[in-house]
């Protein structure tokens, strides 16, 4: 009879959920969505392995996306190996594949969601795709312990002030021309400022030595920010300020850090107060700056907020994060077919179905 079926459509259901929020569920999460590739592998909650290299070019250069990619193609295999040896286990203890079909760069995203798709059939396990800017909430939350943040979510691809809402990560201001990250670095190339470890580290560690404010345009507009305009100045000005001795390199990295960390502080300062939120949440590369972090902290305390924040290992792309995304999303039943395991350089957080989150 129908009521027969549909009881027993239920119990099945019942019991395939039952297994899952039982049984330990591992994830191995691929990550290559700019000059990082990363693999990591996640078990319930606990990191496992997560392994990474990073594309690095010569001073006052960029990286473009061929051979952003031709490098992720050579160092892809290696990593995976060294996840496998570190996490201890081998390919049949794996139940997903995860990986980031986007937002990012379309050569060394293709490049990573082709592995994935190769291994997760050698392997015959189900394919998650994540959305790279999903993947760093939910580490910053399973790393810091945060419940329900307020998001700053600033890299060199996305700038972004994020909070969640039924099921869903819900923009409440962002860049609306450049990110952050990206300022910061071609900033750096005109100061031929090394790429190693980072661009942006390597101007953090010059804007301590600096002690002269150079006022810079600020440009916040309602709940969005932007930088091409003071990037553009910046870039200008540079050279003429540092050889006429009014002012020096230090100096300048300095002025930018305070310029544009303030437009962030204030936008992020805006959606607590409307959303009442207790919890402060900064995640992506340009979260690991301790001074961000510094004036987060003080517009936090005197809002009685908590930050939180992460460290290199988890801050900067990593394949341990597209793990956990992955991993929150397959067990509340977001397997991927494989005719859907394509990447897109444009894949907006407030596209993603956040099942796993309650409503």
């Amino acid at each position: 009879s129908s009521s027969s079926s549909s009881c027993f459509f239920f119990l099945t259901v019942v019991k395939r959920k039952v297994k899952k929020e039982t049984a330990m569920t591992i994830a191995i999460g691929f990550e290559g969505s700019a000059n990082k590739v990363g693999v990591g592998i996640v078990r319930d909650g606990e990191v496992l392995s997560n392994e990474r290299e990073t594309y690095i070019t010569p001073p006052g250069e960029g990286f473009q996306p061929r051979d952003t990619a031709r490098h992720h193609r050579s160092q892809v295999l290696g990593i995976l190996k060294r996840a496998l040896e570190k996490a201890d286990i081998s390919p049949k203890d794996i139940d997903c594949v995860c990986f980031t079909k986007g937002p990012g760069m379309a050569a060394p995203l293709t490049v990573m969601a082709v592995v994935a798709r190769t291994f997760a059939q050698l392997w015959e396990k189900p394919l998650v795709a994540v959305n790279h800017c999903v993947g760093h909430i939910e580490m910053g939350r399973l790393i810091t312990g945060a419940e329900n943040p307020t998001v700053l979510y600033v890299s060199g691809g996305n700038t972004q002030v994020i909070a969640y809402s039924r099921q869903c990560y819900r923009v409440f201001g962002e860049t609306i021309d450049i990110a952050v990250g990206n300022c910061l670095d071609r900033f750096a190339r005109v100061l031929k400022i090394p790429n190693a470890p980072s661009p942006g580290y390597n101007i953090e560690q010059l804007a301590k030595k600096g002690s002269k404010f150079v006022e810079l345009p600020y440009v916040v507009k309602g709940m969005d920010v932007s930088f091409s305009g003071l990037l553009s100045f910046i870039e200008k000005a540079a050279n003429e300020k540092i050889s006429s001795g009014e002012c020096t390199a230090e100096d300048l990295c300095f002025s930018l850090q305070e310029t544009v960390f303030a437009m962030l502080v204030e936008v992020t300062e805006r959606a607590i107060a409307h959303c009442g939120s207790k919890e402060v949440l900064i995640v992506g590369g340009v979260g690991c700056n301790k001074r961000l972090q510094e004036m987060m902290e003080v517009m936090a305390s005197e809002r009685g907020a908590t930050l939180y924040a992460t460290d290199m290992r988890f801050c900067i792309d990593n394949g341990a994060m597209i793990a956990q995304a992955g991993w929150e999303q397959f067990r509340s039943g977001g397997e991927t077919p494989i005719e859907e395991c394509d990447v897109t350089q444009r894949f907006r957080t407030d596209d993603v179905h956040v099942a796993w989150r309650d409503s």
